[in-house]
């Protein structure tokens, strides 16, 4: 408009002023409550109880963040997406969180009793039998399923350790902290490395904090373990000592736990998934006993490689090695006894081969089963569909079959989404940053619903005409 009424030069003039800080403010404003009015709308209109994901954080400038992200049934699908993320003013108590919980849901007229289940982390604060979040959501709703997150479950249950085996990962620690967190003698075994012509420049981080992979700090430290010795000697490393004595016999093990607790995070997991994956892992633990019992390295290529240069495996790394595993299930089966797959559910993840005889005494349910098994048209549906869709498909013909299973697939396994979410806070909101309050920013990051441009653009227009 400026080009055409006063010429090219007014354009470039125009370029060249920046919008204000409120214009910028106020359009992230308009979009993040055009998303959440979606996802407020969808939790409206869902036939079955929704089921949400909450953790706390604290940010740059020392404010407790509360992300709360929620799942539910709408337009024949089950989804998840982002609800809100506020600020805890003082203390981070239960009592806390459930009030401020309680605030924003009847700030948006919503029941908190549309809540059918809860998926936390383990801190006393939420999980706390008398005083912690659950227990004081179990008043509000009784029939409420609470969750202890998987993956948290997971990192608790993998610190299971031998004190030989600890001694190592703790040197290995020391070893790549001083070789990776100091920035010259990264730079220095970085080029030492490449000038060696090395798979492998760079060592991996660990940390004791959430699920930071032990397993790839290992098998990377095992796999420059000769770069490393003589780095340590060049540089004349007290910890070289140490690492003359190392036997790396449980990298392996390690590696697995990282593999299950990466197939355990992501997007569109559900219970029944998840005690799939760690009911296998529980049985491969006493298979890899029975193999290493016997001698059998072929499920342990480290340890294998290792002993190849040896000439054998000792009886004294054998039996660390199957105590370990003895530990580690035993561990296991401690932290994820609650958590099993029922064989009572079972008909949820294949209804049309399932043996009627291991369902749980409920007449009806076993009725409409069968009135489901003989479904034809659904029965193509579950070859084509995700469970989950199959479900939401079978809901309006077997409302009480579908609603139970959808229950079940609804439910949060973990808290990945709300750890996804810190990260995409702490780009957000940075040290130059420190005022910002991220909510409406981090929704449009973390939502999966785009905003009505339409719609916010024809309410703008109309606010102008007045």
């Amino acid at each position: 408009m400026a080009t055409t009424i006063l010429g090219k030069e007014a354009r470039n003039f125009f370029e060249q002023v920046p919008l204000s800080n409120n214009v910028i403010h106020n359009r992230i404003s308009d979009l993040s409550e055009d998303i959440l009015d979606q996802v407020i709308s969808d939790i409206r209109a869902s036939p079955l109880k929704i089921s949400i994901q909450l953790d706390e954080s604290t940010d740059v400038s020392s404010c407790c963040q509360l992300i709360t992200l929620v799942r539910y049934v709408n337009d024949g699908a089950v989804k998840e997406d982002f609800l809100f993320c506020e600020d805890l003013k003082t203390s981070t108590t239960a009592k806390d969180v459930m009030q401020l919980v309680k605030d924003l849901f009847a700030k948006h007229d919503l029941d908190i009793k549309v809540i059918g289940s809860v998926c936390t982390d383990g801190a006393p604060a939420m999980l706390g039998n008398k005083y912690g979040f659950s227990a004081l959501m179990k008043k509000e709703i009784p029939d409420l399923q609470v969750t202890h997150c998987f993956l948290h479950r997971h990192a608790l249950a993998s610190k299971t350790l031998l004190p030989n085996l600890k001694k190592v990962l703790d040197t290995c620690v020391k070893i790549i902290n001083w070789i990776r967190g100091r920035a010259l003698n990264h730079r220095i075994f970085k080029s030492f490395c490449e000038d060696l012509g090395s798979e492998h420049s760079v060592l991996l981080f660990h940390t004791e904090v959430r699920w930071l992979p032990r397993g790839q700090a290992l098998t990377r430290f095992f796999e420059l373990q000769e770069e490393i010795k003589v780095f340590l000697e060049e540089r004349e490393c007290d910890l070289i000592g140490a690492l003359e004595s190392f036997s790396f016999s449980s990298a392996d093990i390690f590696t697995r736990m990282n593999d299950l607790s990466v197939s355990l995070q992501g997007k569109g997991i559900n219970i029944l998934k998840t005690c799939e994956k760690l009911n296998a892992f529980k049985e491969k633990l006493r298979l890899w006993r029975q193999i290493m019992e016997r001698g059998n390295l072929s499920n342990f290529p480290s340890l294998e490689e290792m002993v190849d240069d040896a000439g054998s495996i000792t009886p004294t790394v054998r039996e660390e090695i199957v105590a370990h595993l003895e530990m580690l299930s035993e561990s296991f089966d401690g932290y994820f006894a609650a958590g099993d797959l029922k064989i009572s559910e079972e008909w949820i993840m294949n209804p049309y081969s399932y043996n009627m005889e291991k369902m749980s005494n409920d007449e009806e349910l076993k009725e409409d089963l069968i009135d489901l098994q003989t479904n034809r048209a659904l029965e193509m549906q579950f070859e084509s569909k995700t469970l989950e869709e199959f479900w939401c498909a079978a809901l309006d013909m077997f409302p009480r079959l579908g609603g139970k299973a959808l229950r079940v697939l609804i439910s949060f396994a973990t808290t990945y989404l709300c750890e996804s979410g810190f990260s995409s806070l702490f780009s957000i909101k940075t040290k130059s940053r420190n005022r910002l309050n991220p909510q409406a920013d981090l929704r449009i990051a973390v939502s999966k619903k785009v905003p009505r441009f339409d719609k916010i653009m024809k309410e703008k227009q109309e606010q102008r005409s007045h």
